[in-house]
């Protein structure tokens, strides 16, 4: 017995968990190094939001591109090219708050990089995961993103204490090359005596790029790719909207949670303990609940597909959004967890929702979908992340003080708005039904 007696299928899900989390330990390291270093060199918030924004603007920039790369030459290979460019990047760049330039063209590349990554995952999903195990198996893969930050949260702040910022950098480099190794030891693409039914079910096979000279009913090539369709469609909008929100609330919570605690309560995040990790742990348990129970009750006809996304998806983002407004009414660190927790965790709960509807509505070109999808959601954390420093700036100018509430109540106030209002789209646009062949 060893890891060869895994279902092939299982053992992607897995390494594609732990692909996100690795992902989302470099998001949050950096975002605790380069605060720490940044403070240390008394660098503005509103310059602290442009570096921490720059990362989003090449994550923009590569979603879609990475869809198509990805349906054209194979999930499997762009992510794994995708991954080393990005750890390289972390083990040669300095961290040095006073060279912008390189800081910024650095984000700029792990973001670039990084962006390739998702639209890749859901592609490789598509071809390997049968429809009754999507919501799991999609729920079970971005949970990895909130395993990711909890750890980093936990771990990276005694690190930076102990070996300076520039540890997380190398750090983060080492676990990408490590997960690059096992990618690419193990992953493969799917067989098509492993999905007899894959046209029919819109997974396998079917769903992977066409070598030159290879015959195939279902080839798939670029005028085939029914651009305008997916981008006049109210669904895929709906999934969009709710994509946006959910990473605005994230990419917030996220990039200035650190900032929060430090300046708005005077509380070091070192001194914290695990307490810190919190919101992120919960983000993993509740993403898992929620695709657990989004496949039960579709696999027991307890609601439709339409219903149960719609359902999971308005709970989620209205118990998120009544937690995001709470937050600056607490003015203590256990106050502050306990309503980052419920916001995030509900959040996920959510994801069961919007962030599993477009293999719903369009399993073929999931990663094109989700590139679009994930586009929006980039643009929500340069929007996001840059306005908050804004904001912060635009209290300080006039005279309020960052330890004080009313600094802080549009921050998280923005947010919460957001949810309600893509809950409400969701409701009147989304489906659980496949639209596209």
């Amino acid at each position: 017995m060893g890891i060869t007696t895994i279902p092939t299928r299982y053992l992607i899900v897995i390494l594609t968990f732990l692909c996100t989390s690795v992902c989302y330990i470099e998001r949050v390291g950096f975002s605790i190094a380069y605060t720490v270093a940044a403070d240390a060199e008394g660098v503005s918030q509103s310059s602290k939001g442009t570096i921490l924004s720059a990362f989003y603007y090449g994550y923009a920039l590569s979603q879609v591109p990475g869809g198509w790369a990805a349906q054209k030459i194979g999930g499997r290979r762009v992510l794994l090219l995708s991954f080393i460019l990005w750890s390289l990047t972390c083990a040669l760049v300095p961290l040095d708050p006073n060279r912008v330039i390189i800081l910024i063209t650095a984000r700029l590349l792990v973001g670039v990089s990084q962006g390739f990554i998702f639209p890749s995952i859901h592609t490789v999903l598509a071809q390997w995961v049968p429809p009754h195990e999507r919501s799991r198996s999609v729920s079970l893969t971005t949970s990895g993103m909130y395993l990711g930050a909890a750890m980093g949260m936990l771990l990276l702040p005694s690190l930076v204490k102990l070996k300076g910022p520039q540890s997380v950098f190398l750090a983060e480099a080492a676990l990408g090359g490590m997960w690059s190794l096992l990618w690419f030891k193990f992953a493969s693409d799917p067989p098509r005596s492993q999905h007899p039914k894959a046209a029919a079910s819109g997974f396998g096979e079917s769903l992977l790029p066409v070598k030159d000279g290879q015959s195939q009913r279902t080839k798939t090539d670029k005028s085939q790719i029914p651009w305008l369709r997916i981008f006049l469609s109210l669904p895929i909008w709906a999934i969009v909207a709710n994509n946006f929100t959910f990473h605005y609330a994230l990419y917030v919570l996220m990039n200035w949670l650190p900032t929060y605690f430090e300046l708005g309560l005077k509380s070091s995040l070192q001194e914290m303990g695990s307490s810190k990790m919190v919101p992120y742990l919960n983000m993993f348990i509740f993403s898992n609940i929620g695709g657990v129970i989004a496949d039960h009750m579709i696999t027991k006809r307890i609601m439709s597909v339409t219903k149960t996304r719609k359902v999971l998806n308005t709970i989620g983002f209205l118990v998120s959004s009544v937690a995001l407004i709470a937050i600056p009414h607490f003015r203590t660190p256990d106050g502050v967890v306990l309503c980052s927790s419920l916001a995030l965790g509900f959040l996920a709960l959510g994801r069961a929702g919007f962030a599993v509807n477009h293999m719903d509505i369009a399993p073929r070109y999931a990663g094109i979908v989700m590139g679009v999808s994930n586009t929006a959601g980039t643009l929500a954390g340069i929007i996001g992340v840059g306005l908050t420093g804004q904001l912060l700036e635009a209290s300080k100018a006039t005279d309020l003080d960052l330890s004080s509430p009313d600094s802080w109540r549009t921050v998280f106030f923005i947010p919460g708005f957001l949810c309600i209002l893509s809950s409400v789209v969701f409701l009147l646009f989304s489906t659980g039904e496949r639209i596209f062949d």
